[in-house]
């Protein structure tokens, strides 16, 4: 990579989160600490008020917009491979707004790419198993629960075919055993809790937060339970 796409690389990198290290951004494209303080300050230089804050690392100063962002070839060709992966292992909710993102990616596309895009799109297929279509449309909804760290609450069933009704403080999303499963604090059981997303029936995000303010970390959860992951 030449150093002026590694610019807009590293530009783009912190347009996308709040804070990165110097430590994130030497390991992301491979350059020595040094050089990465060294291409901050050409980022100064060019305009793009990027700031630091002791303990947390650079961030570009709020209020700064960068030009809309362009997408070459084989980068738009990636994005429309993954929207049949998405169509298999996500739901509805997740696919209407991956599809919407993907048409603003097309939007930008000079002519002769758009046509090749087009043609691309009737070439790709994918088989979909039964067992992985969804007939649910929750995944968003618990991604804002999950980082907004809001309670949500369910109508879930159980196993012997019960209905269930929890309030659950959300902490993850993992896909195992063929299926996604939501990981959160349970208000009835008080305690963590693996519910499997196929089976809510129904589900709302109350928007009130979390009352207990420090809960593990989903990997923490994941090793405490059994390697198998069984359903």
């Amino acid at each position: 990579m030449n150093r002026i796409d590694r610019l807009f690389g590293i530009t783009t990198m912190l347009q996308s989160k709040k804070y990165v290290t110097a430590e994130k951004i030497s390991e992301k494209f491979k350059i020595s600490v040094r050089t990465v303080y060294r291409d901050i300050k050409s980022l100064g230089e060019q305009g793009i008020p990027v700031s630091f804050e002791q303990h947390k690392g650079y961030y570009i100063v709020q209020g700064y917009f960068l030009p809309p962002i362009s997408f070459s070839t084989e980068e738009a060709n990636a994005l429309l491979l993954m929207e049949s992966i998405v169509s298999a292992f996500a739901d509805q909710s997740i696919l209407t707004h991956y599809s919407s993102a993907l048409n603003k990616v097309k939007a930008v596309l000079r002519g002769p790419e758009k046509d090749k895009l087009d043609l691309l799109q009737d070439k790709i297929k994918m088989r979909i198993p039964e067992c992985f279509k969804s007939n649910f449309a929750y995944l968003s909804v618990l991604q804002e629960a999950i980082s907004a760290k809001t309670v949500i609450a369910i109508q879930y069933k159980l196993k012997d075919g019960q209905t269930s009704t929890r309030r659950m403080e959300p902490i993850g999303l993992v896909f195992y055993a063929l299926a996604w499963h939501l990981i959160g604090w349970c208000h009835l059981r008080n305690d963590y809790r693996d519910f499997k997303v196929p089976r809510i029936e129904k589900l709302s995000n109350t928007g009130v937060p979390f009352k207990n303010a420090k809960h593990i970390t989903l990997e923490e959860y994941m090793q405490s339970i059994a390697a198998t992951y069984a359903t």
